[in-house]
């Protein structure tokens, strides 16, 4: 997204941002910025309302610091914008510059990139609220958060995308991997043999494109903590344990609550049915993304000409 520098039309945004944030009693104004901007007149457009500014890269942040303005950094600049709130009020979560519970108003660029169009009420309670911030530095210390926001960006594209046209669901288990390993069993067709450690990087954007292929066959993708993919097509045969799950979810998120809640690795898991993505951390649900779009899938025309009778 590529933003102008403090306009009219932006001051305008912030301050239907400020009003709306006073009427909801909202704990903080986020802002999705494409460069660096006037800090001074954005502080002073949304008054004494806590600031949390999303960016694509430093230098976009460039002198924010010297106004007391928190910022997260997201390179995912070519994600669509509602991943990049998503992953943006996570990460301002997991650094205590928000509270799990808090609600929130958002000013971004939701119709045309290149100006800020939109401002939206956001209650993290529906997305975040099972999570506490020690719950995200735990996270975090046994998953680093690169690497989870990684995966789960992979898992997103994944749900919104499918392959070929078809929807793909598919389960990404991460840390712990020699746990994991043990209680999973390969198919048979693990494609990350024979490969180097680099080579099998998630962090490395052609691999994750070669992921996205391996996704649509059975099994699991165990990753380590440091991003490497340990085994492909693995299925999980953990042991089976008394957990609380949503009606309607099928045996691929049964299998993920599982395996997280005997080792201390995370699961994500990508719905076949609906692209939504779970992550599961001890036998539970800790934060669901619905993606934004799902790809069009087009038919052929069923048609039957008529009979020469007809």
């Amino acid at each position: 997204m590529k933003s102008d520098k403090f306009d009219r039309k932006f001051g305008n945004f912030l301050e239907i941002a400020a009003r709306l944030a006073k009427a909801k009693d909202a704990d903080a104004i986020v802002v999705m910025i494409g460069e660096a901007t006037d800090w001074a007149k954005l502080k002073k457009a949304v008054g004494k309302n806590q600031v949390i500014v999303l960016a694509e890269k430093d230098e976009d942040v460039e002198g924010i610091s010297e106004h007391e303005l928190g910022h997260v950094v997201l390179d995912m600049e070519s994600s669509p914008v509602f991943e990049k709130l998503s992953q943006g009020l996570l990460k301002a979560v997991a650094e205590e510059l928000l509270p799990p519970g808090a609600n929130v108003i958002a000013v971004y660029s939701g119709f045309d990139s290149s100006h800020i169009d939109s401002v939206s009420f956001i209650e993290l309670t529906d997305h975040l609220g099972r999570l506490t911030a020690r719950d995200l530095q735990n996270l975090e210390t046994k998953v680093p958060l690169d690497t989870l926001k990684t995966v789960v960006d992979l898992a997103v594209e994944i749900g919104r995308e499918g392959r070929e046209g078809k929807p793909v669901g598919t389960m990404f288990v991460i840390g712990d991997h020699r746990k994991v390993l043990e209680e999973s069993h390969s198919t048979g067709f693990d494609l990350t043999k024979g490969y180097s450690r680099k080579e099998r990087s998630i962090m490395n954007a052609r691999n994750r494109e070669a992921m996205k292929e391996i996704a649509q066959l059975d099994g699991a993708f165990v990753v380590s903590a440091d991003g490497t993919v340990e085994g492909s097509c693995r299925i999980i045969d953990t042991a089976p344990v008394q957990i609380t799950m949503t009606t309607g979810l099928g045996s691929r998120h049964w299998s993920g609550a599982a395996i997280s809640k005997n080792t201390k690795a995370i699961a994500v898991v990508v719905s076949e049915s609906d692209g939504t993505v779970r992550i599961f951390q001890n036998g539970g649900v800790v934060l669901r993304v619905v993606p934004f779009r799902r790809a069009m899938k087009f038919k052929e025309f069923d048609f039957e000409p008529p009979s020469k009778n007809e």
